[in-house]
Formats: structure tokens, C-alpha cells, sequence
């Protein structure tokens, strides 16, 4: 068990690590994207600065990246260990990518993935909680605000949720590490749009008013 456990941990991390949002801001606008906007590497990032459905894009398949580590390491009939490490590895890979110098992104999309595969319901609960300020406001800002403090607490609350509709303990303490990982690197964000999102929906709300 030890060679392929092995082998879903590097595949995990080389997924991961697979830069979607620097490509598609170079493809499209010859641009880094850790470089404009909140500097993230991630979908939201590159919905604001690149397109919406070039943001879509990337958020599906970074989605994606955590899902086939997780399918390719369950393919491999390894222990649960092994499995939950590949999904760790993939999270790893985004957040630091061996292809574009180990700076990425901090990974929500592709803990979605990984989670979709190990705790399908309770991750779709998450997602509601999370998508909700898409669909509330128009204001950008404020829906990313919103956006990343429900899904902060979704991460909280994931394992609590994972108990009551999976019923996995293991599965449990696997998501409340990364449910801890995740709050980690999510804090700078929180503050960078803590800082500007009230600037932000100022000159948003003066561009309205012209356009009208």
C-alpha cells in the first residue's frame, strides 16, 4: 500500500498544482493574476478582473482538480488515509504550485471538490450557504465579503454536518483539520476586502448613478 499511496499523494499535488486562473488571465489579457485585484488565484479573482464566464471556468476546474485526486487515489483501493493525504496534496498544490514559483491560490474551489467526492450532501449544504450572496447583490465587494465569511463559517460547520448526514468520524476530523487550514489562509483576504469592499461599492454606486 505504500507505492500507491505514494503515487495519489504526488498525482494529488500535481493536480493541485495545476495553475487554472494564471493561465487564463495570460491567455486572455496577458496578465498575472496574483498581480490585479485581490491578487488571489482563484475564480472570483479572475470574474472580476478577466470575465465572468472566464472566472466561472476556472472555479470549475479547479472544482475538478480536488475531485479526480480523490477519485484517482480511491481508484487505487488505498486505506482512507492515503486518500484523505491526495486530497490534502491537492489543496497543497493550489495553494502552492510547483509550476508558477509555489504561489497560488487559497483553494476553496478545490476543497469543494474534494469534499463533493468524500461528503457529497453535507458539501452541497456548504455551497447553498456559500452561493447566497452571488444572488443578493449586484454589488461585487459586497457579495465576495459575504461570499467568503458564509463559507468560512460553512468550513466551520461542515463537520458538524458531515456527522450528522454521513456519519463518518474519521471523515469528521479530516474535514475540521482542513476546515482550520482553510480559515488560515483565507484570513488576508478577509481583510483586503474588509479594507476596500466600502471604497468599492462607493465607486461602484457613483458608476450607476452616471450610467442612469
Amino acid at each position: 500500500m505504500l507505492l500507491p499511496g505514494i503515487l495519489s499523494i504526488i498525482s494529488g499535488y500535481l493536480l493541485g498544482s495545476i495553475p487554472t486562473a494564471y493561465i487564463v488571465a495570460r491567455l486572455q489579457k496577458g496578465i498575472d493574476i496574483r498581480t490585479v485585484g485581490t491578487g488571489n488565484m482563484g475564480g472570483a479573482n479572475v470574474m472580476r478582473e478577466i470575465g465572468t464566464w472566464e472566472g466561472i471556468l476556472v472555479i470549475l476546474v479547479d472544482v475538478l482538480k480536488g475531485m479526480v485526486a480523490i477519485l484517482v487515489a480511491q481508484t487505487m483501493n488505498i486505506p482512507d488515509l492515503w486518500v484523505f493525504g491526495a486530497g490534502s496534496a491537492a489543496l497543497v498544490g493550489h495553494n502552492f504550485p510547483v509550476f508558477v514559483g509555489f504561489r497560488g491560490g487559497r483553494g476553496t474551489a478545490t476543497c469543494i471538490g474534494i469534499f463533493l467526492v468524500l461528503a457529497p450532501i453535507a458539501t452541497l449544504v456548504v455551497l447553498v450557504m456559500a452561493v447566497i450572496p452571488f444572488f443578493a447583490t449586484r454589488k461585487f465587494p459586497a457579495a465576495v465579503l459575504i461570499g467568503v465569511a458564509l463559507a468560512g463559517l460553512g468550513f466551520i460547520l461542515l463537520p458538524l454536518f458531515i456527522w450528522l448526514l454521513e456519519g463518518s468520524l474519521m471523515l469528521v476530523y479530516y474535514a475540521l483539520a482542513v476546515g482550520i487550514f482553510m480559515l488560515v489562509r483565507n484570513l488576508p483576504i478577509i481583510k483586503q476586502i474588509l479594507a476596500k469592499g466600502t471604497k468599492s461599492d462607493i465607486i461602484y454606486d457613483r458608476q450607476q448613478k452616471k450610467a442612469k
